[in-house]
């Protein structure tokens, strides 16, 4: 099951970062967003209420049983091993944390899961990838650039890397062309006003404009 995952990930390119949308909303958006070619969706862990940690859990078991296997779904946000278990219990595939935790990644790849820590200066992506880190987010990536990853990528080139932090329709390629191998996406591809006047067709119309730039 990881290989296919990270086989996924590395065809796909693209990872949604869902913050703040649960339930059934978030089932319309991960439909919305496959119509459009993309099939990767992290739910985030909000680490200030435990009640939302629970709605991200139920979320994710939510999708995965509505859809099937269309998409893979993750969990974002990871700090603790408590909340790796949940992700684990309610069938997510990907494990995304803000940090660099060999605790984490270690504990993840164990479970059978793929794991996505995040990085951001040589010393800590290597220390990542030797922890056991199939993909390390480099993040935030847009204060860091482009010229960044490209730099990174020389005598790294052998480490996967995903930009996030920034990331948008225009400037994804970029990102790609630099050397990551994916990206990603939140708040510019997540629009929440859309979400709730019930837009999905535009989530679907900019997923298509994300995907047509990779």
């Amino acid at each position: 099951m990881r290989t296919e995952i990270i086989k996924r990930v590395k065809e796909k390119k693209i990872v949604v970062i869902v913050r703040g949308v649960y339930g059934e909303d978030c089932l319309k958006l991960a439909e919305a967003l496959y119509d459009g070619g993309i099939e990767l969706i992290e739910v985030t862990f909000d680490q200030s209420s435990e009640e939302n940690q629970v709605k991200t859990v139920n979320t994710i078991k939510l999708i995965n049983d509505a859809m099937n296997g269309k998409v893979v779904m993750g969990a974002g946000t990871v700090t603790t091993i408590q909340m790796l278990e949940a992700a684990y219990n309610a069938g997510a595939k990907f494990i995304v944390s803000p940090d660099m935790n060999p605790e984490i990644i270690k504990a993840t790849v164990e479970k059978g899961m793929v794991s996505m820590p995040g990085a951001m200066t040589p010393t800590e992506i290597v220390t990542a990838y030797k922890s056991g880190a199939d993909f390390v987010k480099v993040f935030p990536v847009l204060n860091l650039g482009c010229d960044y990853i490209k730099a990174v990528r020389g005598p790294l080139n052998h480490i996967p890397l995903l930009a996030v932090g920034g990331v948008n329709e225009k400037n994804i390629g970029e990102f790609i062309k630099a050397g990551a191998c994916g990206a990603g996406v939140g708040g510019n591809l997540v629009n929440k006003e859309w979400i709730a006047n019930g837009e999905f067709d535009k989530i679907t119309a900019l997923a298509r404009e994300f995907t047509a730039n990779l």
